[in-house]
């Protein structure tokens, strides 16, 4: 945990370490009015970082996405077999454009020829470290509906990626058919700069 003067870390403990690690981290906060709070004890999800992708075929204005289980979907009582963009773990030290280009490659099938990261953004700030990078991916796409299905085996991933019109899936996130805040975040970032990308990427 790094020191900063707001903070005063009394212990930072691995509680569990499985898939991801779980810290069990009590501290005191410096408050607005000045004053130290009463000692808290938080569980800290420590998930590392994450790239976020939204693959897109400028010269016919379409996207891909991907279908895959979710078991925390189901848990939340929805649809576990979610709508989501292309997205993987950041390694250590690894280019979010060079992460970006290997996960559209290995969750859909399809080849990355330009990224345009889009920064970075906490998802879960209230219970995880975890920064994702967002970015567009430039592809080709082939004739609408679904293409092949992708994913990794090793990673026990089965994902469907399906290819639809722009315009149709910003009309998905208006219609809050788009579950997952990744998704509706990159969708929306590609809305408000379709009209300059599609100029750009087809020159």
């Amino acid at each position: 945990m790094p020191a900063h003067p707001l903070v005063d870390i009394d212990s930072d403990e691995v509680g569990f370490d499985g898939r991801f690690a779980l810290q069990i981290v009590k501290f005191r906060y410096r408050k607005f009015d000045g004053a130290w709070s009463r000692q808290l004890t938080w569980e800290l999800w420590r998930r590392g970082n994450a790239v976020v992708i939204l693959p897109y075929d400028p010269w016919t204005d379409r996207v891909a996405l991907i279908e895959q289980f979710r078991l925390p979907a189901l848990s939340a009582g929805l649809d576990p077999v979610m709508t989501e963009c292309p997205a993987g773990l950041l390694e250590t030290g690894e280019d979010p454009v060079v992460a970006a280009a290997r996960e559209t490659l290995e969750e859909t099938g399809l080849v990355a020829d330009r990224v345009l990261d889009l920064g970075g953004f906490m998802l879960m700030q209230g219970s995880c470290d975890e920064i994702a990078r967002f970015s567009l991916a430039r592809v080709r796409l082939p004739e609408p509906g679904i293409l092949a299905d992708a994913g990794l085996e090793t990673e026990g991933e089965s994902t469907r990626v399906v290819v639809l019109p722009a315009l149709e899936a910003f009309a998905m996130v208006a219609d809050n058919r788009v579950l997952n805040a990744p998704t509706a975040l990159a969708l929306l970032s590609l809305q408000v700069r379709r009209a300059a990308l599609r100029d750009e990427w087809r020159a």
